[in-house]
């Protein structure tokens, strides 16, 4: 494996107009990323093209490049994909059966469903899903159903589904949106504990206010128009000039103990 994911010159096209343009962006082991943009940046449609749910449009007169890991994007097989490609997004919850207990919901993921019917599972995956609910300090609901929880605890449970199968990728879609601040900082702690720990998957995390950002996030991209405008180490992205030209808004951006602030100036 060269890289975790390499795009070079990426473009994705809607009927003819570009919704992502000239994307060139690499992300190596032991990176953790955040993507930043306001809204219309196209940060969706880039999270879409990494779990293969919209292709890379290819032009054989500007030659281009999208990979995950080993895999070609457009080429690749798409339960090939999800199974090393996590995603976690509350936009999504409705899709699980919201009347099963949680420990099934987690455990179902390993065969690509939503739902428990009667395949077999072993003590390791039991073992392995109860542990998942322990980080993130909800393993007493194992029995609960879904549609009883919070959604601070609804959240936690989505991404603890989405690392049962291991992936090598995991990718956070505004995990935080909707909770309310004590959820957020649960949430974010729990988030902190997987990416310091050297065996989790790659993180991608996609959000709207570096508030939101974890301890242990290594890099940012910044995204604006359907292009990353900036990308590298995460101090050298958030810094006040980047990030105020990238909104459109002069900011001031601190960062106290390892947790991100931005305000107006």
């Amino acid at each position: 494996m060269e890289h975790v994911v390499k795009l070079e010159n990426v473009e994705v096209r809607r009927s003819g107009t570009p919704i992502l343009k000239d994307v060139t962006w690499t992300i190596e082991a032991g990176q953790n990323w955040v993507i930043l943009g306001p809204n219309g940046a196209g940060k969706t449609t880039l999270v879409n093209l990494l779990t293969g749910r919209v292709f890379p449009s290819y032009d054989k007169d500007n030659p281009s490049e999208a990979r995950v890991l080993d895999y070609k994007l457009g080429r690749v097989d798409l339960s090939e994909l999800r199974t090393i490609v996590g995603m976690a997004t509350s936009g999504e919850d409705h899709l699980i059966a919201r009347h099963l207990p949680i420990l099934d919901i987690l455990l179902s993921a390993l065969y690509g469903k939503i739902f428990r019917g009667r395949e077999e599972y072993e003590d390791e995956d039991v073992q392995r899903a109860m542990d998942l609910l322990h980080i993130f300090g909800i393993a007493q609901l194992a029995e609960r159903q879904f549609k009883t929880l919070s959604e601070g605890e609804r959240q936690r449970v989505l991404i603890a589904r989405a690392l049962m199968t291991d992936p090598e990728i995991l990718i956070l879609d505004e995990p935080t949106a909707g909770l309310d601040m004590g959820a957020r900082e649960l949430l974010m702690m729990a988030l902190e504990e997987i990416a310091k720990d050297r065996r989790a998957p790659a993180l991608i995390l996609v959000t709207h206010h570096v508030e939101e950002i974890p301890r242990g996030f290594t890099h940012a991209a910044l995204m604006n128009a359907g292009s990353i405008t900036m990308a590298g180490p995460i101090n050298d992205v958030l810094v006040d000039d980047v990030v105020s030209s990238n909104f459109g808004l002069p900011l001031k951006i601190g960062n106290e103990d390892g947790r991100w602030s931005a305000r107006a100036q």
